[in-house]
C-alpha cells in the first residue's frame, strides 16, 4: 500500500480549530520530582490562572489594551495561587509555563479581572492561539486532578507528582496519569447533501454535526457508524478521518470524520430536537448567514465548522 502525503491539504485541517495551536514543549520524558520546583524558581516562569472550569485574565488599563494572560509566580501567589499544587505545562521558548489554581471565589477577584469559561475564552479574542491551547491543556489536567484526588484501587488519597502530570498513591503504590476522552464528531454525506441535527440546548436556528463518545473496544469508524445510527437512524458505510480538536469540556479529543450514508430515512432519538438533510448550497448559505429560514451552523474554531465548511467548499 502506497502512502501519499503530498496530496494532504495545507494548512492541516486540525490547525484551523480552536485550542489546537499549542507550541509548548511538554518535556514529558524529562519530568521528575524536582521539575516543578525548578520551574517556579526560574525568573522567566509565567502562570496561567484558573478557578474551577474558568480562566482568569487581568483587564487592560483601557478598553483597547490587551488583557493580561500570563502572570509571574509572585502575582499568582498574591491572588491566592496554589503554587505548590500547580501544573507544569512545559516550556515556551525555554520559559516554564504553569497552570495555577486560585484558592479563592471568582467574585472576590474584583473588577480588575475577567473570569471566563473556556468556551467564552475561545470566542473572546482575548487570547492568541498558543495561549488558547495552553489554557485548554491546563484546564483539562486541572479537572482531572480534581476528579482523582483518591486512588481508584485502594481509596486512599493520591498526591500530584512530576509537575502535575501524574498522581501517586503512597498506600498501594498505584500511579495515575491524565486521561483524554475520545469523541467522534461526523458529517454524514449523501451525494450533494449532508446530515445536520439540532440539540434542544443549541442556540435558536443552529444545526450541527452529530457526535458521541467512543466506547471501550470500539474503533473510530465503528463509533461514527453507531452514533449516527443511534441518533438519526442513518446507516454509514465508509468513514474518512479529517481533523481533530482538543476540547477542554472537561478533557476530550474531538475526532472529526466524514461518513458515507448508505440509508436515507431519518429516525431521530430523544437526544435530538430535529435532524435534516441540507444541500451543499444551503450549507453555503448557512455559513454566510443568508439561509432563507434563518438556520445557521456552528461558528469558526469549532471542529463542526471545519467539517461543514470543508465539505461545502468541495
Amino acid at each position: 500500500m502506497a502512502i501519499e502525503f503530498d496530496s494532504l491539504p495545507l494548512p492541516e485541517p486540525s490547525s484551523l480549530t480552536g485550542f489546537a495551536g499549542n507550541k509548548i514543549v511538554r518535556d514529558s520524558e524529562k519530568r521528575d520530582a524536582e521539575s516543578l520546583a525548578e520551574a517556579t524558581a526560574n525568573t522567566a516562569c509565567r502562570c496561567y490562572l484558573f478557578v474551577p472550569g474558568k480562566a482568569v485574565f487581568g483587564k487592560g488599563e483601557t478598553q483597547d489594551a490587551p488583557a493580561q494572560i500570563l502572570f509571574t509566580v509572585e502575582e499568582a501567589e498574591k491572588l491566592g495561587g496554589q503554587i505548590e499544587q500547580s501544573i507544569l505545562l512545559g516550556h515556551d521558548d525555554g520559559a516554564p509555563r504553569l497552570a495555577v489554581r486560585l484558592d479563592v471565589e471568582a467574585d472576590s477577584l474584583g473588577d480588575a479581572y475577567d473570569v471566563l469559561d473556556f468556551r467564552s475564552v475561545l470566542y473572546s479574542k482575548q487570547a492568541g492561539e498558543n495561549d488558547l491551547a495552553a489554557i485548554a491543556q491546563g484546564g483539562s489536567i486541572m479537572h482531572w486532578h480534581m476528579m482523582n484526588r483518591f486512588c481508584g484501587k485502594c481509596g486512599h488519597e493520591s498526591k500530584p507528582a512530576i509537575g502535575g502530570y501524574r498522581r501517586d498513591c503512597a498506600h498501594c503504590g498505584s500511579t495515575l496519569f491524565p486521561r483524554t476522552d475520545p469523541v467522534v464528531i461526523m458529517l454524514t454525506i449523501d451525494g450533494d447533501r449532508c446530515l445536520l441535527g439540532r440539540s434542544p440546548h443549541f442556540p435558536p436556528g443552529w444545526y450541527s454535526t452529530l457526535a458521541g463518545f467512543v466506547e471501550p473496544g470500539e474503533t473510530i469508524e465503528d463509533a461514527v457508524r453507531r452514533e449516527t445510527f443511534e441518533e438519526a437512524g442513518i446507516r454509514i458505510g465508509r468513514v474518512r478521518y479529517h481533523a481533530s480538536q482538543p476540547w477542554p469540556f472537561p478533557h476530550s479529543l474531538m475526532i472529526g470524520a466524514f461518513g458515507e450514508a448508505i440509508s436515507h430515512d431519518i429516525h431521530i432519538d430523544d437526544e435530538l430536537e430535529d435532524c435534516r438533510w441540507f444541500t451543499r448550497e444551503e450549507v453555503r448559505q448557512m455559513i454566510a448567514g443568508e439561509h432563507p429560514e434563518g438556520v445557521r451552523c456552528p461558528p469558526r474554531k469549532a471542529i463542526a465548522y471545519t467539517l461543514v465548511s470543508a465539505w461545502a467548499q468541495g
